[in-house]
């Protein structure tokens, strides 16, 4: 049997590619984000083993920001901050929004109220607590 397949086109694993563009810290990170729906490719759901080519699109949603790249290159090395900005453009509409979503972001983070002391254990758990919902939404 022969497979459909190309040879001669560059692919590579969805969640192999946003770890080596280093939108996700590690590539289970990276997977666990595409399996609970936080990544589309070319605006559908897809599964961490999709391959992914140059010319596809990608809506990112990490916490509170999202990206809309398109992707130029492959590698499926992690490598410099540097490098890894040259493997997708983003769209000029993602970066404003998300520039406002970080203003805003600065804005509430300004307004709230500043604590007189260090926070004990209890509240140091709440915190905790808290940080974790926002992380996974």
């Amino acid at each position: 049997m022969k497979s459909n397949k190309s040879h001669s086109d560059p692919v590579l694993r969805i969640d192999k590619w946003l770890w080596a563009a280093r939108f996700y810290k590690t590539r289970s990170l990276a997977a666990q984000a595409v399996s609970g729906g936080k990544v589309h490719l070319n605006q559908s759901r897809v599964k961490p083993s999709r391959a992914l080519k140059p010319g596809d699109r990608l809506q990112i949603k990490k916490s509170d920001l999202s990206w809309d790249v398109e992707v130029l290159g492959l590698s499926s090395q992690r490598g410099p901050a540097k490098q890894a900005v040259l493997l997708y453009q983003e769209s000029a509409e993602s970066i404003a929004e998300r520039e406002t979503q970080q203003g805003n972001n600065r804005v509430l983070y300004q307004a709230l109220p500043k604590p007189g002391r260090k926070p004990d254990k209890r509240e140091r758990r709440q915190w905790s607590k808290l940080e974790d919902k926002a992380y996974e939404d």
